[in-house]
């Protein structure tokens, strides 16, 4: 059965989420970046420019209170230049809090970039069989969440964690200063009780978060392997079983986000008491001043604003965390798949293969994808320098294993695969992959234009290049007659054109890379035999003079093979010219008597007149 993302969903832990927040802070200070660092710089100090502009305004707002009462107040009816100093240090405080954002912002954006690139650059490191245990659509979505994860933990603890904590600590300090002891302590308990039941109740939420979170993520990959396969939903009329299996998913979405809102509740309410029960004793010892003559009415009224000033952001504070914890479980998730392995990675040092001639050795091989399920065995074979070697064999011989490890995307367990000479566990994967072009039996496109398909197989071509490899392919007439021409787009993997024209297409790409070495994966199997056969011209083109292994399944393909390497079990059964094996009258001439025996069945059943079809007596099963 294969994994999902959601398998193993990780604990969010105390190591972790430091973890998390270190390669966050990388990004945020980054190497070699002076700007960004600069600016990093000066959004700290408007941020400290801005706390103690909001911090002093309930300390205006006292002297303006305390001067209305008395006669020269009076007299002049308002404390003009106070009221206008509050109003400036108000507007003084948002400025520089926007300002602070709007200097910020580059760091943040830079840093959410980079991380999402490093994590996408890794994807596509890591191995062939990573990517076909993991469902696209769970992956794309932990991606996305992760992503959006950092750009909320990044605003909120550079713009409300740490500024909400400063002016704590500075809300603390005058109180104690202007007043008494007694009111920091309160305030400070207050706060320390709020924060405490916060994380407590935050911590019970966060097994619901993570349910959402796996719900969500369960129901969008199922959703996405639906609409990738419509046709086959449609083959079957299995919308209603798609639906039901999509609903699965979202009914413990349904489920876990109502215990998230009820709970929520829970935890609003709770604060709430919590911010209410401070301000009611704070305000109590400040009226008991009051009447006492030891603070005024500014000071009643001053003290009220400094904690309803602190209490909006700390309630905010509460939220945050909240989402905080939200953000890093979904940054944990994505950081772990920087933490999966590449399986195929490159030697220290490896040098770029070297390709002179283009031969290809298969040196004693062995392989299994499954220690339990063995391959390949002892399979010897020789390329030379522009050859055409043939693979063939029945269905689960180990065929198509072969593409694989020629192409790297598995390394053998025992044995050797050199390319002239050079083992290709020794060189760089990149220079290997670009000596070798692959046209696959299933081609697969990008959904966006022929001509980026095209274009896909060297990005830097010029037009002129991308139409000549067009024309080699035998499909630039067809392109042309189509209303946008080189600009139709081809649909989802390509859905738009038939299995013949996706094959043009894919060999117009790979003639455009310039290989030297060429590998075709069954790449007419599945056409029907005109198509075939007008591709097998295009095909013997392309790989004139060049170093070519066909994988075939369709004998009459490669007759004109230099080399013929019949595989039963994973074992080299045979080997020879086309003739040759004929004569043998081996495992190869009975796969060539059992095809040209159903080809000739096939022909016979359209020559031979309908007449019981005919008369509508077609049933399933005839």
């Amino acid at each position: 059965m294969s994994k999902t993302v959601t398998d193993g969903a990780p604990k969010l832990d105390a190591s972790r989420s430091w973890g998390v927040i270190a390669i966050l802070g990388r990004h945020l200070w980054p190497k070699g970046e002076t700007g960004l660092r600069v600016r990093v710089i000066v959004a700290l100090a408007l941020l400290v420019a801005a706390k103690v502009t909001n911090v002093y305004v309930p300390i205006l707002y006292k002297n303006a209170v305390d001067m209305l009462g008395t006669p020269a107040a009076q007299a002049v009816a308002v404390p003009i230049a106070l009221i206008v100093a509050y109003g400036v240090a108000r507007v003084l405080s948002q400025a520089f809090g926007e300002l602070r954002d709007a200097v910020f912002a580059p760091v943040a954006q830079r840093a959410i970039r980079n991380l999402a690139l490093e994590v996408f650059g890794h994807l596509h490191a890591l191995s062939l069989r990573f990517h076909l245990e993991r469902q696209t659509g769970g992956l794309s979505r932990v991606i996305e969440r992760g992503t959006q994860g950092m750009e909320f933990l990044i605003r909120f603890t550079t713009f409300n964690i740490l500024p909400t904590l400063f002016e704590i600590l500075l809300v603390g300090g005058i109180l104690w200063s202007l007043y008494d002891w007694r009111f920091s302590v309160v305030t400070l308990v207050v706060v320390g009780a709020y924060i405490v039941f916060s994380i407590m109740l935050s911590e019970w939420r966060i097994k619901f978060v993570r349910s959402m979170n796996e719900a969500d993520t369960d129901s969008n990959a199922k959703a996405i392997d639906s609409l990738l396969n419509f046709e086959t939903v449609k083959y079957f009329g299995n919308e209603p079983h798609e639906a039901r299996r999509y609903d699965v998913g979202r009914r413990r979405y349904e489920n876990a986000a109502i215990r998230s809102s009820r709970t929520l509740s829970v935890l609003n309410v709770g604060q709430g008491a919590i911010i209410s029960v401070g301000l009611v004793l704070v305000m109590a010892m400040a009226g008991q001043g009051v009447v006492a003559g030891t603070m005024t009415i500014g000071d009643f009224v001053a003290v009220n604003a400094f904690l309803i000033q602190l209490y909006m952001p700390l309630n905010m504070l509460g939220f945050a965390y909240r989402e905080i914890r939200n953000a890093l479980v979904n940054m944990e998730k994505m950081f772990g798949l920087l933490q999966v392995q590449a399986e195929i990675a490159d030697k220290p040092g490896a040098p770029p293969l070297v390709v002179t001639g283009g031969e290809i050795v298969f040196d004693h091989v062995d392989f299994h994808y499954e220690k339990t399920r063995p391959i390949l065995h002892d399979v010897s074979f020789r390329v030379a320098p522009g050859e055409t070697v043939a693979i063939v064999g029945s269905s689960g011989a180990g065929k198509s294993t072969i593409s694989r490890i020629l192409f790297r995307f598995y390394d053998v367990a025992s044995g050797h695969v050199r390319i002239d000479g050079q083992d290709i566990r020794d060189v760089q994967q990149a220079s290997l992959r670009a000596a070798i072009g692959v046209v696959p039996q299933d081609t697969v496109l990008f959904n966006d234009t022929i001509y980026y398909n095209i274009a896909y197989g060297r990005p830097g071509a010029t037009r002129e290049e991308v139409e000549q490899a067009a024309r080699l392919a035998r499909i630039h007439d067809f392109i042309m007659a189509l209303p946008q021409g080189y600009d139709s787009t081809v649909g989802e993997r390509g859905l738009k054109l038939s299995g013949g024209e996706k094959q043009r297409v894919a060999i117009a790409r790979t003639i455009l890379k310039n290989p030297r070495i060429l590998l075709f994966d069954e790449a007419t199997s599945a056409l029907d035999t005109r198509t075939e056969q007008e591709i097998q011209r295009s095909l013997e083109e392309v790989s004139r003079g060049r170093t070519t292994v066909i994988i075939a399944h369709r004998l009459s393909t490669i007759i004109n093979a230099d080399e013929i390497v019949v595989l039963d079990r994973g074992r080299v059964a045979e080997r020879g010219r086309h003739a040759d094996l004929l004569a043998r009258d081996g495992l190869y001439a009975d796969m060539w008597r059992r095809q040209q025996e159903a080809a000739a069945e096939a022909e016979r059943h359209v020559e031979e007149p309908p007449s019981f079809r005919a008369e509508g007596h077609l049933r399933v099963g005839d």
